[in-house]
């Protein structure tokens, strides 16, 4: 992929496409690297995506729009929408992190949208950050519902279990990938009666959560 594919994709064309490059530039590449634009670009996100929870849920408390932020402008909702638009595939990075898989790791692929978000703020203007970002994030807002979203993987899976008279999940923590620095845990979900999922994640707990969420899904569509 190209840098003009990616804003194909974005639906924005750079007007210093310098800007672009930086914030696709890994620290281990050299400099100028997208660290600064990260810090920026989370910011943006984050006051857009509250902008689009305070328009949409005006019935909502502030604690609970602060969860459901929380939960869009994340690492993993973050890591799959650079997935989507194929980040990695643009990534510049020093030889050690290609070589170790950096352009599909989630804390650099997350970053590095962050610092996309900033070029584009910084080139156009917010609005123009604000229509990139209410694009991308649209599918996880039009699926939001607070009642189930506002309450984690794990509880809502265990509320399943116990509302049916079932036994409670057990996690087990299967594999740890990666260096010491940018870890990746990968755990277990087990559901009496065998089932079995799988999830990845930053830290055990967001694996759990994960896992849980992956064994929840499966339980709906067998309900359903």
């Amino acid at each position: 992929m190209t840098f003009d594919t990616l804003q194909e994709r974005l639906d924005y064309r750079f007007k210093a496409p310098a800007g672009l490059r930086q914030a696709l530039t890994h620290r281990s590449y050299g400099q100028p690297n997208n660290e600064r634009l990260e810090f920026l670009g989370d910011s943006v996100v984050n006051h857009v995506v509250a902008l689009a929870l305070f328009s949409r849920f005006p019935q909502l408390r502030e604690g609970d729009l602060s969860r459901l932020r929380a939960q869009l402008v994340c690492q993993d909702a973050l890591h799959g929408i650079a997935l989507d638009l194929e980040l990695g595939a643009v990534l510049r990075l020093g030889e050690g992190e290609l070589k170790s898989g950096g352009a599909e790791r989630p804390s650099i692929l997350s970053d590095a949208l962050e610092a996309v978000f900033a070029a584009v703020y910084l080139d156009g203007g917010f609005d123009a950050a604000k229509t990139v970002i209410d694009r991308l994030f649209a599918a996880r807002l039009a699926t939001l519902d607070p009642t189930t979203s506002l309450k984690d993987p794990k509880t809502r899976l265990q509320e399943w279990l116990q509302a049916r008279r079932r036994q409670l999940p057990k996690y087990r923590l299967v594999a740890t990938h990666g260096e010491a620095h940018a870890q990746q845990f990968e755990v277990e979900c087990t559901i009496d009666g065998g089932m079995q999922t799988r999830g990845v994640g930053s830290s055990r707990r967001a694996a759990e959560q994960q896992a849980a969420l992956a064994a929840m899904e499966t339980l709906e569509n067998h309900a359903g």
